[in-house]
């Protein structure tokens, strides 16, 4: 299996239908230069979370636009994770660094609950 999924308009909706796993969409443009920095995390993204029930994916948006308007994308890079239960847990535009889009995802994995959790354990 591919490390990093490509999404389409046509594939999506089978795709997060046949899915139980938590899936990180990168919505991105190739004439964007922050995009390009955030797919070059992506191979690393996936390998950080291969043991884990984790999807890393991608969308060109230019070539997608059905799927660029469902998620109302507006400015790219987009870093979307949906849930096992399909429903978007996390949106964050712009570059961040890798432990940001980490903690994006451990955060819908119910991992590191953050400050106050660890309080409280």
């Amino acid at each position: 299996m591919e490390d990093v999924v490509e999404l389409s308009d046509g594939s999506y909706p089978s795709f997060i239908e046949s899915t139980d796993k938590v899936v990180f969409i990168d919505f991105y443009s190739l004439a964007c230069a922050p995009c390009q920095t955030l797919l070059g995390y992506l191979p690393a993204l996936a390998d950080h979370f291969k043991e884990e029930e984790v999807v890393i994916a991608k969308v060109d948006v230019t070539a997608n636009p059905k799927l660029a308007k469902k998620f109302m994308v507006q400015s790219v890079p987009l870093a979307i994770v949906v849930g096992k239960d399909k429903m978007v847990k996390n949106a964050e535009v712009g570059l961040r660094g890798i432990d940001g889009y980490i903690k994006m995802i451990d955060k819908a994995l119910g991992n590191g609950g953050g400050f106050f959790s660890r309080l409280f354990v």
